[in-house]
């Protein structure tokens, strides 16, 4: 969600771009039930040097700020949650279904609707600037995100379509969609990952109409930000949302994972969206964070076309979700084609329990890496890209284990370790090795560093 870009990481950007032209043949994602295709991962190598890369159908002209990779260009159109049978498509089916059943407008049928074919390439208007994201922000940087140019990318969250949604005229809806962040390597985080987006919007008599004497109450005032609205909302109007919003989150929590768990709220506060709250839910003594959320801002909304209504928005990560309640070790994982794997989640119907049996854990190989730093523009995730460039998922996990600055030379080293293992198959010495040996190469070559190896 828009609101929370505390969880996203300020990396760097990554020199590995995209040859002068990359064609990546796709799908279009309009549909709302679109069926999944796979994309092909061998590019064309030896295509005219047009400087654009066309991707899904259209081509974009590159720029200064292109930066995505081949690798994460052959997840696009690979659409996990439209894929039945797959663990992210039964955590997107089983959302759905409970707002559908749980939530029902005055004509008996769903009170939201849901998109999930939205195409995964925006504008940055449409990623940030729609959002009220300022300029400034450290969460517009190349360092986290994916550009195809200056003014298109890959989306960082499915809240990149909450002003065309709300302009469109829907006052509640679920958006769920693969999205693309920069980011460090371990079994929690990849650089695809796939977000559901709900929001819902009141107008006054929504609100109010089951509060005992509420007529005279209003959505608006003209009064000043603080910690605990914003200016333009009163006091009554922003609790009864904050209600309504834990409530339907609580709610869905439950219904997915039982009545054994506790939830708690953490107000959060941003620049950019007063209030704001985190949710977090309680799995055997841990406490993990899985949602965000909050009231919208009103500049958003009223610039959308709903000046008369006030609302809440929140955005899940459904890997995560999945990992809980699936208990999927590695992130990895949901991007296997192993059929171990792929089968545990053939079941007869939506809401069966389904326990993932592990497939056999297959030993790491473990290198590390030293080198120089070329300047200071350098960061992690320059490395972390490449790595994944390379290697792919052959990689489990890559931290930085020690930074040296030169006493006389102030120049900077950097030694990360690679801790390489094969979700599905064990890797040789000499496998591991050819690939290290690459990833060096490339670390020398597409980075300026200077090899300490």
């Amino acid at each position: 969600m828009a609101m929370l870009w505390k969880f996203m990481r300020v990396a760097k950007y990554s020199k590995t771009a995209l040859a002068p032209k990359v064609k990546v043949r796709g799908i279009p994602t309009h549909s709302r039930h679109s069926s999944s295709k796979s994309v092909p991962s061998d590019f064309a190598a030896n295509a005219p040097c047009s400087n654009a890369v066309e991707l899904l159908g259209k081509a974009y002209p590159q720029d200064d700020y292109s930066n995505v990779t081949e690798k994460i260009l052959s997840k696009v159109g690979k659409n996990l949650h439209n894929k039945k049978h797959h663990p992210l498509w039964l955590i997107k089916e089983q959302v759905k279904d409970h707002f559908y059943k749980q939530y029902i407008g005055r004509r008996g049928t769903p009170l939201f609707s849901v998109y999930d074919g939205l195409s995964p390439v925006v504008t940055v208007q449409q990623n940030f600037d729609s959002l009220l994201i300022p300029q400034s922000h450290a969460s517009r940087r190349k360092e986290d995100n994916y550009y195809l140019n200056r003014d298109h990318m890959l989306r960082a969250h499915t809240s990149a379509h909450q002003w065309d949604l709300i302009h469109s005229g829907l006052d509640a809806f679920l958006a769920v969609g693969d999205v693309y962040r920069r980011d460090t390597i371990d079994n929690t985080h990849y650089p695809v990952f796939h977000q559901m987006e709900g929001v819902r919007l009141f107008s006054c008599h929504e609100l109010f109409s089951n509060v005992k004497d509420g007529e005279g109450l209003q959505l608006f005032e003209q009064g000043h930000r603080t910690a605990n609205k914003q200016e333009c909302h009163t006091m009554e109007a922003v609790r009864l949302v904050e209600f309504n919003l834990k409530q339907v989150l609580t709610k869905l929590m439950t219904h997915i994972f039982g009545d054994g768990l506790q939830v708690r709220w953490v107000d959060c506060y941003f620049p950019f969206t007063h209030p704001s709250f985190e949710m977090e839910i309680n799995f055997q003594g841990e406490w993990m964070e899985v949602l965000g959320c909050g009231v919208m801002e009103q500049q958003l909304v009223n610039s959308a076309g709903a000046q008369d209504k006030i609302g809440w928005a929140f955005g899940l990560g459904l890997e995560r979700l999945a990992m809980i309640l699936y208990n999927i070790p590695d992130i990895r994982l949901f991007w296997s084609e192993d059929e171990r794997f792929l089968k545990q989640f053939i079941v007869p119907h939506i809401w069966q329990k389904v326990k993932f049996q592990p497939l056999s854990k297959y030993p790491p190989l473990i290198n590390d890496i030293s080198f120089w730093l070329p300047s200071e523009t350098y960061s992690k995730n320059d490395f972390y890209d490449l790595a994944r460039t390379v290697a792919g998922d052959l990689i489990e996990k890559v931290v930085l284990v020690d930074e040296f600055t030169h006493p006389k030379t102030k120049k900077v080293s950097h030694c990360y370790r690679i801790i390489y293992r094969h979700p599905e198959r064990t890797l040789t010495q000499d496998e591991v090795h050819r690939i290290h040996h690459a990833i060096e190469e490339s670390a020398v070559r597409e980075l300026g560093v200077e090899g300490r190896f």
